[in-house]
C-alpha cells in the first residue's frame, strides 16, 4: 500500500508514543502523521522534553525539521520556531539538546536507522539551517495562482526537484477553482485556518495526498502560514472547474485509512495544536 491518502486529520487528536525513534532519540514522543509500510518512510511530530540531551547518531536516510515550539540546539547551532534543516543520509550533525523542550514536524526518506558510514551520500543536499521568519518571500510563483499569497523556500532536491516550502496567504481570500497536482503533496499547517472541500483546516491539520487528486477549492477568513512538501517532482498545478463551488461553513469528511478512523474528529477554534 505505501503511504495512504491522508485527507485531512487534526494532529493534535493523534495519540503520543515512542516509536518509530524508540532507542534512536532518546526520551522523545511522536505522533507518526503518516508513514510508508514499504520502506518506513515517515512523518512525524516530535516532543522533546526539557533538559534532553542526545548525541544523535547519523541516520541512515535523509532527515528534514521544522521547528514549530520552543527551541532545539543541534551541533553549534540554534532551531527556533520556524527554523528548517535537511540533513542528507550519514550526515553527524553533532549533539542534539534543548533546555526549554521543544517541539517539531519531521519527515524521513526511509524507515528511522543509526547509518553504518557517518559519511552524507549527497552533500548537495544539505541544508543546515534556514531562518523561516527571515527568508525572503518569493513573488508569484503560477500566472494562475490568485494573488495574495507569498512562498518561502526552503529545500530544492537538485536531481529529484522534491520541494519543501512555506506558503502564507493573506485574510479574506479564496478561490474559485479546484487545483490537480502530478506530485505528491503535503501540508501540515502552523497557523490560521483554511476552508475548503473537506472541511475547516485548523493549526495541526495534515494531509498527505497522491498525485492527480483534484482538491479544493479553498479560502481563509484569518490568513494562513502552511509547511508543505512534493515528492517526485517540483510542484506543478493544473487549475480546473470545482466538483463543488467554495463555500465557508464546509462538513468535516475526510480521506483517512481505517487505523486512523478513531482520530479523524473536527477540532475547535482555538484548540492547542501541539
Amino acid at each position: 500500500m505505501a503511504r495512504p491518502w491522508i485527507e485531512f486529520i487534526q494532529s493534535q487528536n493523534l495519540p503520543w508514543r515512542e516509536v518509530p525513534l524508540a532507542g534512536l532519540r532518546g526520551a522523545v514522543q511522536c505522533r507518526v502523521l503518516s508513514e510508508d509500510d514499504v520502506n518506513g518512510a515517515c512523518s512525524l511530530i516530535v516532543r522533546y522534553p526539557a533538559g534532553w540531551l542526545h548525541a544523535a547518531l547519523p541516520f541512515a536516510c535523509n532527515e528534514e525539521l521544522l521547528v514549530i515550539d520552543g527551541e532545539l540546539h543541534i551541533g553549534e547551532q540554534q532551531y527556533s520556531p520556524y527554523s528548517y534543516a535537511h540533513f542528507p543520509a550519514g550526515f553527524a550533525s553533532g549533539k542534539w539538546r534543548t533546555a526549554t523542550g521543544a517541539v517539531a514536524v519531521h519527515f524521513f526518506s526511509a524507515r528511522p536507522s543509526i547509518a553504518v558510514v557517518a559519511e552524507p551520500q549527497d552533500i548537495r543536499n544539505l541544508v543546515l539551517h534556514v531562518d523561516g521568519l527571515a527568508a525572503p518571500y518569493t513573488g508569484n510563483f503560477h500566472p494562475e495562482f490568485p494573488p495574495g499569497a507569498g512562498r518561502k523556500i526552503l529545500f530544492q532536491d537538485p536531481d529529484t526537484h522534491d520541494t519543501t516550502w512555506l506558503l502564507g496567504t493573506m485574510p479574506l481570500r479564496w478561490a474559485e477553482r479546484a487545483e490537480v497536482h502530478p506530485t505528491i503533496e503535503e501540508m501540515f499547517l502552523l497557523a490560521g485556518e483554511v476552508h475548503g472541500n473537506r472541511g475547516v483546516m485548523r493549526p495541526g491539520a495534515y494531509f498527505w495526498r497522491p498525485g492527480d487528486r483534484v482538491h479544493g477549492p479553498y479560502g481563509t477568513k484569518t490568513g494562513n502560514l502552511y509547511l508543505f512538501r512534493t515528492k517526485g517532482g517540483a510542484l506543478s498545478t493544473q487549475y480546473v472547474a470545482a466538483p463543488v463551488a467554495f463555500h465557508w461553513d464546509p462538513v468535516y469528511d475526510p480521506i483517512v485509512p481505517r487505523e486512523l478512523e478513531p482520530f479523524a474528529k473536527e477540532t475547535p477554534a482555538g484548540a492547542s495544536p501541539w
